[in-house]
């Protein structure tokens, strides 16, 4: 229902999931224990180290695919749609479990331990970034000359990365 096996290569470059990929990354999640949109996204975002975080775009209309062909479970707690697996889901990741697993070679691959150490920390540094911005001058009015030495020092960081990653 869902494809084929497909050969999979590591690339920084190269998407994360072929189309369809995500269903069954949600659905092994899902089955790991029962969650919600965010934290679906949220445990993507993490065991990519920050390189990879769905849309709720892609995201929902996924889950809800997985509720429609029996897969998935919903039901509401505290305002948030819980996701649990059913019984057809857990045999069909079991069915389809050499296809699972190749999605999850290919995400390990992309984000495991291999340079993993420095992609996180690289990563650590730039969501500190976010945080300061956010706290610092989110929702204020902040001084539009602080503005545009902040977004200088961006602008050279960025071309020196750039510079760095075309060696």
């Amino acid at each position: 229902m869902f494809g084929r096996h497909r050969m999979y290569e590591s690339s920084w470059e190269q998407r994360p999931f072929q189309k369809g990929d995500l269903k069954y990354v949600i659905l092994g999640l899902v089955a790991e224990k029962p969650r919600h949109g965010y934290e679906i996204i949220r445990s993507l975002e993490e065991r990519s180290h920050g390189f990879y975080a769905p849309s709720p775009g892609a995201v929902y209309p996924t889950l809800q695919f997985l509720e429609e062909a029996g897969y998935v479970t919903a039901a509401e707690h505290e305002g948030k749609k819980i996701y649990t697996v059913t019984e057809e889901g857990h045999r069909f990741l079991h069915e389809q479990k050499d296809f699972a697993e190749g999605i999850k070679k290919h995400m390990s691959d992309m984000w495991g331990a291999k340079g993993g150490g420095e992609a996180r920390e690289t990563m650590a540094e730039l969501r500190r970034l976010g945080r300061l911005m956010r706290h610092h001058h989110w929702g204020r009015r902040s001084d539009p000359q602080k503005m545009a030495r902040i977004r200088e020092v961006i602008s050279r960081a960025c071309g020196e990365i750039e510079a760095i990653i075309e060696e």
